[in-house]
């Protein structure tokens, strides 16, 4: 049985000179010298110890032998297509799972609106989501792709910009008709204010640019800090507080007027690249390529 295993490719041959009818033609077929195929043709007999094919120089003919290998060996044709197929969809179509991470927020309003479009196009991928405010470690995380805000340190990953983070104030109309509008950064302290505070960082430094180069730094002291970007939105709706954030991520809320900005004669002197991130080629997989670049065509902060 081991020693037949070492004549599959034989078998093969002798399959296809058969069905081709001569030894040039399955030579062509299998792109090898003619010598090549009635060689290794010769090497299947003679570990078979039976003659297959009966030569003449006019046609093939079969023996006894032969007919009754080349009917035993009929579904090896059809494993070699079959497998050849995997091997094509394999290198042709994306599979596999892509994990993505991003902040609440983001994952909300630009990734979830992109998902079906994305299952239409890649149905073999399975795709996983994964909010959370905090900084992720994509190897240790094992994450695929990841949109991160703010410069990158030198490092394995692979970055395209895809957006620049602004901030602005804002507050919801029912904080503002009790408490009154700031019009001035050192009102802020007769305030009630929402800061964002995680493990990693605390947004309660608010510095201001009056657009004459004057900066004025706020240091906030609040007495409602949270680690999720969306309890934040949520809590400045229900008349909590003012926050500092993205417009672009509360966009309805302003529409809506839900959500009202203050300090309009301030502005924030800051803004930050919003990155689509990846690792390095080596260590990514064709599914996690092929969500990559299809978000980068899809995904646009502005």
């Amino acid at each position: 049985m081991k020693a037949l295993l070492n004549h599959l490719s034989h078998l093969y041959l002798f399959q296809e000179v058969i069905r081709l009818g001569s030894f040039q033609a399955a030579a062509i077929q299998c792109n090898l010298p003619r010598s090549s195929v009635s060689k290794k043709i010769q090497q299947l007999e003679a570990h078979l110890g039976q003659r297959l094919i009966q030569r003449s120089s006019r046609k093939l003919s079969l023996t006894e032998a032969g007919m009754s290998l080349l009917d035993a060996s009929q579904p090896l044709k059809a494993l070699i297509e079959d497998s050849q197929r995997v091997m094509e969809d394999l290198d042709f179509t994306p599979s596999g799972k892509v994990k993505i991470s991003c902040s609440s927020l983001i994952g909300q309003h630009y990734l979830l609106p992109l998902f079906s479009q994305l299952r239409e196009q890649y149905p073999n991928i399975s795709l996983e989501l994964s909010l959370s405010d905090k900084y992720i470690d994509l190897i240790e995380e094992q994450v695929d792709i990841a949109i991160r805000i703010g410069h990158l340190p030198n490092s394995s990953l692979v970055a395209r910009k895809i957006g620049e983070k602004r901030w602005g104030w804002y507050a919801s109309p029912e904080y503002l008709e009790i408490y009154g509008t700031p019009t001035h950064p050192n009102e802020l302290s007769d305030h009630q204010c929402l800061v964002f505070k995680n493990s990693n960082i605390e947004l309660k430094n608010w510095p201001f640019d009056n657009g004459d180069g004057q900066i004025e730094s706020i240091q906030i002291q609040s007495n409602i800090t949270t680690d999720d970007s969306r309890a934040l939105v949520e809590m400045a709706r229900l008349g909590l507080g003012i926050i500092m954030i993205d417009p672009l991520l509360i966009r309805k809320d302003i529409e809506q007027t839900k959500l009202i900005p203050v300090l309009n004669n301030w502005k924030h002197p800051n803004t930050d690249p919003i990155n689509l991130v990846c690792l390095g080629r080596n260590y990514r997989s064709r599914a996690s390529t092929s969500i990559w670049e299809a978000l980068y065509q899809t995904l646009k902060f502005d």
